[in-house]
């Protein structure tokens, strides 16, 4: 199914759908503010393993990211931050990161790393972040199964002819990008820059690794 949601003000009914297909264990593929993503309800694990099994990656080496509302969402999934590590999440959410943070008790065990671990991200789309706030869980966020995000991966539309049989849903919110997000780990003594992407470090002030 091919919904199309209206950027700022998403149609409560196609609303209503993803929320219910969410919740019953279904997997979408949605805009955010870089590339379009897949995913679930984290608290869903047979649509985890079904996304593990489109990416063919097993659970346990599987890195998935949360997609949270806001960043009081963020800190129920997250272990408590130093002030200045939350000063520099409240100046770059939401935006273009994703921050690799300690992994709260709330985080399912199959979505935990080794490292115990979690990527947060907060996106500047009013689409998704609608859909988390309304689910009342973060959506486990991953890439579309391809090497890599060409031009036709921006257009929803051939999103859909592609991968609209292995999923549920793909969510129609307008063009996307084909630049990731920035991913900085925030679990170690000093921040360091796993992937430079579409966030600007600079932005934050940070001297990275």
């Amino acid at each position: 199914m091919l919904l199309k949601l209206h950027p700022q003000n998403p149609n409560p009914r196609h609303l209503k759908t993803i929320i219910e297909c969410l919740q019953g264990g279904g997997v979408i593929i949605y805009p955010t503010d870089t590339v379009y993503g897949m995913g679930c309800d984290i608290s869903q694990p047979k649509a985890v393993e079904r996304i593990c099994r489109i990416k063919q990656i097993d659970p346990k080496k599987a890195q998935f990211s949360f997609i949270c509302h806001d960043l009081s969402h963020l800190s129920d999934y997250a272990k408590s931050v130093d002030t200045p590590v939350f000063r520099m999440l409240k100046r770059a959410l939401p935006g273009p990161y994703t921050f690799i943070l300690p992994a709260s008790r709330q985080v399912p065990k199959m979505l935990k790393t080794k490292k115990d671990t979690v990527g947060i991200r907060v996106p500047d789309n009013n689409i998704c972040r609608t859909i988390v706030k309304e689910l009342g869980n973060p959506v486990m966020s991953t890439s579309l199964p391809i090497e890599h995000y060409v031009e036709e991966y921006t257009d929803p539309e051939i999103i859909y002819e592609k991968f609209g049989k292995i999923v549920d849903i793909v969510v129609d919110g307008g063009t996307g990008g084909t630049t990731f997000s920035t991913v900085i780990d925030f679990t170690g003594p000093e921040p360091e820059l796993i992937r430079e992407g579409a966030g600007s470090t600079e932005v934050l002030g940070l001297k990275i690794l």
